[in-house]
């Protein structure tokens, strides 16, 4: 019997490049290699003690049952408590659909505002999995580049450009993977005066270490948030995130995640809740500490010459530019993963606009960091 061929919709999805380096690397070690973690975008904290404590609680209890295919109405309240204290946003719990991890509610999002062939502006470089989402739905991602003199911001100018009839959304992600640069609420305001609905993912909201934390809802109710509990909670494992969308979208997403989720975990959402009430101080800490291993890691970039114009304030990334180097950052990538054990993610990953870049993650140990940077210095003097 012939092979059956995949959907066109399946086919047309593009390999996350960084975590083809994290299985590379994976392979290396297990063949007693000693490699260092620079590429991947996961908080290496334990989740706090506090919200682990209110999962058990939850199972010694027996909630492991379905929810409200919305999320349990706790959480949704904790979630616009949050907001009002945070941001000084008042959102309805009604507008909130808790979700299990971010991407199934970037693809809800997506599913329901766009029909085939309507277009979505996001910024180039972006994250990776942006564009893949879009197609999947028939949508059309349209990159406007974003650029290194400009810190990496939009220029509203380029956005008016390219909005035609067929645009129903501009993305924006902020604090931003890859680039770690952080929106200001004027450049916020900029994006939400141009028309159509921005779709915000703010995962990394709170990571945030030199300005002042914003959400697009500040400047405007027609938006989507896309936001979670991995990065800022160190919480990754726990797959809960949540959408707050306009109020004439939330039926519709409701009815997606009944049909192709149903709800999140039962106990996780428990879990979320406790982060929210009584977590400040460990996410203050762990702040604490990111900020201490960005402001080391940009230091070096300068002293090895490949450290960005400006410096990335949010999220735990940073570019290297290394168009000195070489302007195939797949190749350069795999070359320092194979002779300097260092796994760093190569900026063709985040777009075209990010060829002649390398991703750092400092979400690592500063012993590792220090350590994969002597390295990589190592190698940059050798290859020059």
């Amino acid at each position: 019997m012939a092979d059956r061929q995949s959907s066109s919709r399946t086919q047309q999805l593009t390999p996350f490049i960084v975590m083809e380096v994290l299985e590379k690397a994976q392979t290396m070690m297990a063949d007693g290699q000693d490699v260092i973690h620079l590429e991947v975008g996961e908080p290496d904290f334990a989740t706090p003690e506090p919200v682990k404590e209110a999962a058990i609680k939850a199972l010694r209890e027996d909630d492991t049952h379905y929810t409200h295919s919305l999320g349990k109405l706790i959480l949704r309240e904790e979630i616009a408590r949050y907001y009002l204290r945070k941001y000084g946003v008042d959102i309805s719990p009604e507008q909130i659909i808790v979700t299990s991890g971010t991407s199934p509610g970037m693809l809800m999002v997506f599913s329901v505002l766009l029909e085939r062939g309507e277009e979505v502006i996001l910024p180039d470089p972006y994250y990776a999995c942006y564009p893949n989402f879009i197609r999947y739905v028939d949508g059309q991602p349209v990159v406007t580049p974003v650029y290194e003199e400009d810190g990496f911001k939009y220029r509203p100018g380029d956005i008016r450009q390219r909005l035609t009839p067929q645009t129903k959304g501009i993305l924006i992600n902020s604090p931003s993977n890859p680039t770690g640069v952080v929106l200001s609420g004027a450049d916020l305001q900029a994006v939400a005066e141009l028309g159509p609905v921005i779709i915000s993912d703010e995962i990394y909201n709170g990571l945030n270490y030199e300005d002042e934390d914003h959400t697009i809802l500040e400047y405007t109710d027609q938006a989507f948030v896309i936001n979670g509990f991995s990065k800022l909670y160190a919480m990754t494992g726990w797959r809960l995130g949540y959408v707050i969308a306009p109020r004439e979208y939330v039926r519709t997403i409701q009815t997606m995640q009944q049909n192709l989720f149903i709800c999140a975990s039962s106990f996780a959402q428990e879990g979320g809740m406790v982060a929210l009430r009584d977590c400040d101080a460990h996410v203050e800490e762990m702040r604490r500490i990111y900020n201490q291993r960005r402001l080391y890691l940009l230091q070096r970039l300068k002293e090895m010459g490949i450290a960005t114009r400006f410096d990335p304030t949010g999220a735990f990334y940073a570019l290297g530019n290394i168009k000195e180097y070489s302007m195939d950052s797949y190749r350069l990538a795999f070359e320092i993963l194979e002779k300097a054990r260092v796994a760093v993610t190569p900026g063709i990953d985040f777009g075209a606009n990010c060829e002649g870049y390398v991703r750092f993650s400092y979400a690592n140990s500063m012993e590792n960091i220090k350590e994969g940077l002597d390295r990589l210095e190592r190698f940059l003097r050798d290859y020059r």
